[in-house]
């Protein structure tokens, strides 16, 4: 599948990557959310983002579980890898490796820790787009970065061919109405804020890179396709109905909190890498309760 600005819109899931309680991947269990996913409605899948616990994954493990989706999906629905790294060296080899293992295009996070200049985010990210043959999507999430790509450098980078989006998750759903008027039209925005997508939809995002939308998918993909086909009145009431999911799933370091929901809903097995940890027993009830609400249990 070879994507474009079209084909990226709507509730893009940003999968877990299933672990045994020793941390190795689960394969099976990945295949089978796979297809839950799209038979569920999911319109795309982002394979080892932040959600997939790229930090704690080997550039070998990235690869074999990027290609194990892209095999499962069979041309489905798209798939874009995680690829992004602190080292341009790093992201660049990681990019083309997930380009290698048939990722339609690929999501690069601004580098993390050592705080480059705008310029430099700049360079990174136009050095990559150069070197592979790759539909890439930036990914600007200062939370968990401390770098914040600004839109004027957002700008600079949506000339470039190959650089035809980016998932923002600055916090500031206004900064969507920043970046659009610096691009042209067919840029895309995706929300990076599952609790903040229907104002970013209403100032130009066509959809989100979504951490919810592992645990009701059908109503995440309904939820974004009533807002873009129109129907403003059911969006807002899902987009309600939904937020105090989008809350208990951020009760503590995403993925926690939702490879717990996924494992209380039979979906997969319990493990995480250090140095994340299970879910701490005080938010069990909480987070139970929305799945019971949402007849996951």
């Amino acid at each position: 599948m070879n994507i474009d600005n079209g084909l990226l819109r709507g509730s893009i899931v940003a999968l877990v990557t299933p672990m045994d309680e020793s941390g190795a991947v689960d394969w099976k269990s990945l295949d089978a959310l796979i297809d839950w996913h799209i038979e569920e409605g999911t319109h795309g899948i982002v394979s080892v983002g932040t959600t997939g616990e790229s930090a704690t994954l080997t550039a070998t493990e990235q690869t074999a579980v990027i290609a194990a989706v892209v095999n499962r999906v069979d041309g489905r629905i798209p798939v874009i890898a995680g690829t992004g790294a602190n080292s341009t060296q790093q992201a660049l080899a990681l990019t083309h490796a997930g380009r290698a293992a048939g990722a339609d295009g690929c999501l690069i996070v601004t580098p993390y820790y050592n705080k480059p200049p705008q310029e430099g985010l700049y360079r990174h990210y136009w050095t990559i787009a150069d070197q592979v043959d790759s539909p890439i999507v930036l990914y600007n999430v200062p939370a968990r970065t401390a770098c914040d790509m600004l839109a004027p450098t957002v700008a600079r980078l949506a000339q470039h061919e190959r650089i035809i989006g980016i998932k923002e998750a600055c916090g500031t759903p206004e900064r969507v109405l920043e970046i659009k008027r610096g691009v042209d039209p067919k840029f895309l925005v995706l929300s990076g804020e599952d609790a903040q997508t229907l104002t970013m939809m209403q100032y130009g995002a066509v959809g989100t890179i979504s951490v919810t939308a592992n645990v009701v998918p059908n109503l995440m993909s309904k939820f974004c396709q009533s807002y873009l086909s129109g129907n403003n009145a059911e969006a807002n009431e899902l987009d309600q109905l939904l937020q105090p999911l989008h809350e208990v799933l951020f009760l503590q370091t995403n993925p926690i909190p939702t490879k717990w929901a996924l494992h209380a809903m039979n979906l997969i097995p319990s493990g995480l890498r250090l140095p994340l940890v299970p879910l701490a027993e005080e938010h069990h009830a909480s987070i139970r309760n929305q799945l019971v609400k949402f007849k996951a249990l």
